[in-house]
C-alpha cells in the first residue's frame, strides 16, 4: 500500500472524501423506509449527526431545537457559554468585530474565568426545555467538570482534544487516566480524537462509550496548517471502522464511531457512513444556520489546542433554519441543507436499509467525481461548480 517517495522512505496513500464514490446497489429502497438511527450506550436518536462543540455553533436554544428534531448538540464547557453570564453579548461583539481585530479579540475574551456555576446553570437549562445535554471539555478540566455536569443532569459527557491517546507522557503535569475516568465517570463518555487502528482499540479498551474521529479537517481548525498533523477522514475512518469491528469481535461490546469534521454536505456525509462511520459531527454546516449563537459565523473549540491561538474566525453566512438544514427543503443548491434528506436518499439508491448496512456498500477511487461532465454547472458557478 506504501509508495516510495524518496530514498529509503515510504509512505501510505490515504483517501479524503472528495476522492471517492458510492457505487448505486443491485437492490434499492424507499428512501422513506430506510433506518437512520444512531445508538451509543442504549441511546437512540433518530438523526446520525451531531453538532459540534464550537462557541459559534452550540448555545443552549440550539441544543434544545437539536434535541427537538432528533440529534445531538455538544456544548463546549471551555468556551463562553461558561465563562459569561451574557454570552449573547459577547458573540455579537466577534461577529461584529473588523475580521483583522477578530482573531484578538476571541483570544482576549477566552482570558476570563470559566465560572462552574455556569456549567450548571446551562445544563440545568437544557433539561429544563426537555433537551438532550451533552457537554465537551478538554482532559484538564475533565475530572472537576464532569462531577458538576453528572449533578447537573448531563447526560454524556465528551473529553476532547486536538490528539488523545492512552499514553500521554508528560513530567510537567499529571495526565487525565482515561480508563480510571471512564469507569469512575456515571454517564457515558465520549474520548476523542484519534485516527489510527491502534490508538482507536487502546481508547475503547478504556470503557468508553464512543470514539471521535478525525484530526485537524474541521473548517475553523489549524492542526494540519500549523502543525502538519492528521489523516484524510475516509482513511481514518475505515481504519478506527476496522478496530471498532476487531474490538466488537474480540469483547462483544460495541463502541460507535463518530466522524468528526472535513464534511459540509449531504454527499460528504454519506460517505463517512460507508466508510464505516456509527455516526458524524459537523460545525460550518450548523454554524450557517438562523439558530446558531454565532450569526454566520464560527470558530474552534477554543481551548482545544495547546500552544496554538485561541481560534480563527470564519465567516460561513447563514442560509436557514436548523430544520432546513436537517430535513429540507432546500433553498440552496451546494448540498448544505437536507442533510438527512439526502443520507436517506443515498441509503435507498445504495440498497442499505439501515446504517450498518451502508458500511457494506462498494467504494470505489474515484477523485474527478464532483467535476465529471459539470462544465454547465463550473461555467455558471451553481451546484458544484461553485
Amino acid at each position: 500500500m506504501a509508495e516510495w517517495i524518496g530514498i529509503g522512505r515510504r509512505a501510505r496513500r490515504c483517501y479524503g472524501f472528495d476522492e471517492i464514490a458510492l457505487v448505486p446497489g443491485a437492490q434499492t429502497v424507499n428512501p422513506n423506509e430506510v433506518d437512520t438511527t444512531f445508538e451509543i450506550d442504549g441511546k437512540k436518536f433518530p438523526v446520525p449527526i451531531l453538532a459540534a462543540a464550537m462557541d459559534g455553533v452550540v448555545d443552549v436554544e440550539f441544543a434544545v431545537e437539536m434535541s427537538k428534531l432528533g440529534g445531538i448538540a455538544v456544548l463546549n464547557l471551555d468556551g463562553v457559554q461558561t465563562r459569561y453570564e451574557n454570552p449573547d453579548k459577547v458573540l455579537e461583539q466577534i461577529s461584529k468585530a473588523d475580521p483583522h481585530a477578530a482573531t484578538q479579540l476571541i483570544q482576549s475574551i477566552y482570558t476570563t474565568p470559566i465560572k462552574e456555576k455556569l456549567i450548571s446553570k446551562r445544563i440545568a437549562e437544557i433539561k429544563k426545555k426537555k433537551g438532550t445535554a451533552v457537554v465537551s471539555c478538554i482532559p484538564a478540566h475533565a475530572e472537576k467538570y464532569s462531577k458538576i455536569s453528572i449533578e447537573a443532569g448531563a447526560d454524556l459527557f465528551i473529553v476532547q482534544s486536538t490528539v488523545t491517546t492512552t499514553r500521554h507522557i508528560s513530567k510537567e503535569y499529571k495526565s487525565l487516566d482515561l480508563a480510571k475516568f471512564c469507569k469512575a465517570t456515571k454517564i457515558p463518555v465520549i474520548l476523542g480524537n484519534c485516527v489510527t487502528y491502534e490508538t482507536t482499540v487502546e481508547l475503547m479498551e478504556t470503557g468508553a462509550a464512543g470514539l471521535l474521529i478525525g484530526v485537524g479537517p474541521g473548517a475553523a481548525c489549524t492542526t494540519r496548517g500549523v502543525l502538519g498533523i492528521g489523516v484524510p477522514q475516509v482513511t481514518a475512518t475505515v481504519d478506527a471502522a476496522s478496530a471498532r469491528d476487531f474490538y466488537f469481535k474480540r469483547t462483544g461490546r460495541y463502541v460507535p464511531i463518530i466522524t468528526d469534521g472535513g464534511m459540509n454536505r449531504g454527499g460528504d456525509i454519506c460517505r463517512a457512513f460507508a466508510c464505516g462511520a456509527d455516526a458524524v459531527m459537523i460545525g460550518s454546516s450548523f454554524a450557517r444556520a438562523k439558530e446558531a449563537p454565532g450569526r454566520g459565523y464560527h470558530w474552534g473549540m477554543a481551548t482545544s489546542h495547546v500552544n496554538l491561538p485561541r481560534g480563527t474566525r470564519i465567516y460561513v453566512g447563514t442560509t436557514g433554519s436548523l430544520k432546513e438544514i436537517l430535513f429540507g427543503p432546500a433553498k440552496v443548491d451546494d448540498g448544505s441543507q437536507n442533510l438527512v434528506g439526502a443520507l436517506k436518499t443515498s441509503m435507498g439508491s445504495l440498497g442499505a436499509q439501515n446504517l450498518k448496512e451502508m458500511h457494506d456498500v462498494e467504494i470505489i477511487i474515484a477523485p474527478s467525481i464532483q467535476t465529471e461532465g459539470k462544465i454547465f454547472q463550473v461555467g455558471q458557478r451553481v451546484g458544484m461548480g461553485k
